[in-house]
């Protein structure tokens, strides 16, 4: 039985329906359809920036960000969404805290929606450190149709892993 690891705490009809769609090799085809363009934020500076006009759109007060940057070794299955890490240090007395983003590196190469989706899922990790309701409606006033791109990026990354046989 094939494995939908980025789908598994999806409702059984709904894995009926995605194994329907591998099954008939139509997945690939229903995915371009939707999503038929590439992004073109392709530098660590262009994600930054990308970032910071996300950021300053709609979490202005949110602790600002130190380093926004595309990773090769971010393993996809733990952290399929990118990775938010806070260092802390000590500088004289006071206690500095630097935010970092860092977007799994095969992310250069998919479709605008999904890196949307995966920096404000990122962003919101500013705000809510948990994936709990509130986390969600944040993501979804930030990105109109948070659900669904979550969704369509986890079918992409199942159709991709199948290209390339890791199933």
């Amino acid at each position: 039985m094939l494995s939908l690891k980025y789908l598994s705490s999806y409702p059984p009809e709904l894995l009926a329906q995605v194994r329907q769609l591998i099954d008939s090799g139509r997945l690939g085809t229903h995915l371009e359809t939707r999503y038929p363009e590439r992004h073109d934020i392709q530098t660590d500076r262009a994600l930054y920036d990308f970032v910071m006009e996300l950021k300053q759109r709609h979490l202005r007060t949110a602790p600002p960000i130190h380093r926004v940057s595309y990773e090769a070794r971010l393993d996809v299955v733990r952290n399929a969404l990118g990775l938010h890490t806070t260092t802390s240090r000590v500088q004289g007395g006071k206690l500095k805290a630097k935010k970092d983003i860092r977007i799994a590196a095969l992310f250069k190469d998919v479709p605008p929606e999904f890196l949307h989706m995966i920096v404000v899922h990122e962003l919101a990790h500013l705000r809510e450190s948990d994936h709990n309701k509130a986390f969600y409606r944040l993501c979804d006033s930030m990105l109109p149709g948070y659900h669904q791109l979550e969704f369509d990026l986890r079918l992409y990354l199942t159709w991709r892993d199948l290209r390339q046989g890791k199933t």
